[in-house]
């Protein structure tokens, strides 16, 4: 798992738990719940889906609560620490109908690590 620290004293901690938390979203016992999502996605969350939707934290809410739980394997994650409270990760999802190229960037606040925005590309 290639992660990099751009010097950061705890990049590494920062890096790894983010990507914890990117594999914990993956989860259908995650998408399911609704209250933990709230606390994983940022107030301003944004989400340009695979198949070309956009997607606010209310929209995704409402639909992951309606989503038929599906297995997702989080692939070749990489990320970077690109600013102070901030970590960009990619990887490749993989579930049993398709592949998608992922991008996510996590923002830490005063309560911790949330997900500002998430962008999947078929592939």
């Amino acid at each position: 798992m290639p992660l990099t620290c751009a010097g950061r004293p705890n990049a590494d901690n920062d890096l790894s738990l983010v990507l914890e938390l990117e594999r914990e979203l993956q989860t259908t016992k995650c998408r399911r719940d609704r209250e933990r999502l709230t606390r994983l996605l940022a107030d301003d969350f944004t989400e340009v889906g695979a198949s070309g939707t956009m997607w606010d934290k209310s929209s995704i809410l409402d639909m992951l609560g309606t989503e038929i739980p599906v297995e997702i394997e989080v692939i070749e994650p990489t990320g970077r620490v690109i600013g102070p409270d901030y970590v960009l990760l990619q990887w490749v999802s993989q579930t049993p109908e398709m592949r998608a190229r992922r991008t996510s960037l996590w923002r830490r606040s005063d309560t911790g690590w949330e997900l500002v925005h998430h962008q999947g590309t078929p592939l």
